[in-house]
C-alpha cells in the first residue's frame, strides 16, 4: 500500500463544470491567488501580483522556460474521414519522426497517411506498446514552419473548445524559450514581464530550467493504489548556472520557490540526499505523492489540478493532504477558476 494509506479515490473532489476556466483572465497577474500557510494552517485570498509580498530577497524563483509547440494536427485520411495527430516528442533527435497519439486509433495503422495540408502529410510508421504511434512528417517547408502554419495549440480536453488565435500567446509563459512541450507549465502563465522585473529588483534571483511537459501529465490515475500507476517520462535540462544559483541561495539561507509541479519534479529529480542540485539533462519518471520527503523545494506556486491526478497528489505531498484537500473545497466554495487557464495557489 502507498505511503499514508491514500488511495486514488482519496484525491477526488466535486467541481462544478462552470468553474473550469475556458479562457484566461485579461491580465495575467490579475488572477486570484489562494495562499496556504503550512506553519499557521491559514488560507488567505489575494491576487497573483501579490506574490511579491511573499518571495523575499535572497530567495530563488525557479521557472520552467519550455515552450509549447502547435503539436495538434487535424487532417483527413484517404477516405476523407477526419483524423487527429498529437505529436509528443521527436524520436532519436530527428525532427521528421515523432511519437504521437492519434484518433481514431483503430483506423490509423502503420502505412496510413493523414493529409494535414497540400504540402503536409503525416505517415504512421509503427504502433508502440502503449498504443502511441511513431509517425513521419512529410512536408515541403521545414517541420517547424509546417507546424507553425498548420498546427494547433494542444489545449487540454477539459477546456472544451477549439484553440483560437489568442491561445498562441496565452497558452505560453512570457519567458517560454525552449520548444518541446505539448502542455503549458501552467503555474507560470500568471507572470508578467513587469512582475518578474519587480521581483528581481526586490532581490529575488530568477533561475530558469527546462522540463518538456508531455501529454501524460493529464492522464488520470486509473488504479486505486497510486503506486501501481505507470508514471510518464518527461525530458529535463538543468544548466550549471541554474544549479549553481540554487545551491548558492540555499547555502546563504534563501528559500527555493518552484513555479509549478514541473519545476518541482525536475529539482527533486536532480537533487542529492542533502538537497544539492546537480546540473544535467535526462528524463524523469519521479512520482511525488504523500509520504515523499522533499529535499530542495521550500515553496510551491501552482494551479488547481484535476481530481485523481498525479499533479494533485504532488501538491498534497507538499502541502499536506488534509490541508490541500480543505483548500480545494474552499476554492470551490469561493468560486475560484480551475485548471490550466484558472487561478493559482501558493503553498508557504
Amino acid at each position: 500500500m502507498n505511503a499514508g494509506g491514500y488511495t486514488t479515490s482519496s484525491f477526488d473532489y466535486e467541481l462544478p463544470d462552470e468553474l473550469i476556466a475556458r479562457y484566461p483572465v485579461d491580465v495575467r497577474d490579475s488572477s486570484r491567488l489562494l495562499v496556504l500557510d503550512r506553519a499557521t494552517d491559514t488560507l488567505t485570498h489575494r491576487r497573483f501580483a501579490d506574490i511579491i509580498d511573499y518571495v523575499e530577497p535572497g530567495d530563488v524563483l525557479v521557472l520552467n522556460e519550455t515552450r509549447v509547440i502547435p503539436a495538434r494536427l487535424l487532417g483527413r485520411r484517404a477516405s476523407g474521414a477526419p483524423a487527429e495527430v498529437l505529436l509528443l516528442q521527436p524520436v532519436a533527435g530527428d525532427d521528421t519522426t515523432w511519437s504521437a497519439l492519434v484518433r481514431p486509433g483503430a483506423r490509423l495503422r502503420p502505412g496510413t497517411r493523414v493529409t494535414i495540408a497540400d504540402d503536409f502529410t503525416v505517415e504512421v510508421l509503427d504502433v508502440l506498446p502503449d498504443g502511441a504511434r511513431v509517425v513521419r512528417l512529410l512536408t515541403g517547408p521545414s517541420v517547424r514552419e509546417a507546424l507553425e502554419r498548420h498546427g494547433h495549440m494542444p489545449l487540454p480536453p477539459y477546456i472544451g473548445r477549439p484553440d483560437e488565435p489568442g491561445d498562441r500567446e496565452r497558452y505560453q509563459t512570457v519567458y517560454a524559450r525552449a520548444e518541446g512541450s505539448v502542455a503549458a507549465p501552467t503555474a507560470g502563465l500568471h507572470f508578467t514581464p513587469h512582475l518578474l522585473t519587480a521581483l528581481e529588483a526586490s532581490g529575488v534571483r530568477l533561475v530558469r530550467l527546462v522540463l518538456h511537459v508531455g501529454a501524460g501529465t493529464f492522464r488520470p490515475v486509473d488504479v486505486e493504489d497510486p503506486a501501481e500507476h505507470p508514471m510518464h517520462a518527461e525530458r529535463y535540462e538543468v544548466s550549471e548556472e541554474a544549479a549553481g544559483a540554487i545551491n548558492a541561495a540555499r547555502a546563504a539561507g534563501g528559500r527555493v520557490w518552484a513555479v509549478g509541479t514541473t519545476v518541482t519534479r525536475t529539482l527533486e529529480s536532480v537533487a542529492d540526499e542533502t538537497g544539492c542540485i546537480r546540473a544535467g539533462s535526462g528524463e524523469t519518471k519521479l512520482f511525488i505523492r504523500p509520504g515523499y520527503i522533499f529535499r530542495v523545494v521550500d515553496r510551491l506556486i501552482t494551479n488547481f489540478h484535476l481530481p485523481r491526478s498525479t499533479l494533485l497528489m504532488l501538491v498534497a505531498a507538499f502541502g499536506g493532504y488534509e490541508r490541500v484537500m480543505h483548500a480545494y473545497r474552499v476554492a470551490v466554495a469561493e468560486r475560484y477558476r480551475f485548471y490550466s487557464y484558472g487561478d493559482a495557489m501558493a503553498i508557504l
